[in-house]
């Protein structure tokens, strides 16, 4: 479960408002929407501040990634992908900029 959908369902849970609740955690109102909007995440300390106002207690495990034989094969693949862009062509910039035109403003490249 992800933070957004873990602060939503514990602040319903306890019936708080967005506003006390972010009272009760010192926080404000707008970034406890944001975090349960997912628009922002919270810092461990955060999270851990949000559920105890709350009154949720619990572990929080933290998922850092792919882990074994996938996460070790899709490192190859991509060591090999970036080393083959290495040994692509590589186009020059041209030394002009490209202007457009604008028909009827007098304005051309």
């Amino acid at each position: 479960m992800n933070a957004a959908l873990t602060v939503r369902l514990v602040r319903e849970h306890a019936g708080l408002s967005k506003r006390e609740l972010a009272r009760r955690a010192r926080t404000s109102p707008a970034a406890v929407v944001a975090y349960e909007s997912g628009a922002r995440d919270p810092t461990v300390g955060t999270l851990v501040r949000l559920l105890a106002a709350a009154g949720a207690s619990g572990e929080i495990d933290l998922d850092v990634g792919p882990r074994g034989p996938d996460a070790q094969v899709n490192a190859e693949r991509l060591r090999e992908v970036l080393e083959l862009a290495e040994h692509l062509p590589r186009r020059r910039a041209s030394p002009e900029l490209a202007y457009p035109t604008f028909p009827g403003r007098g304005v051309e490249a």
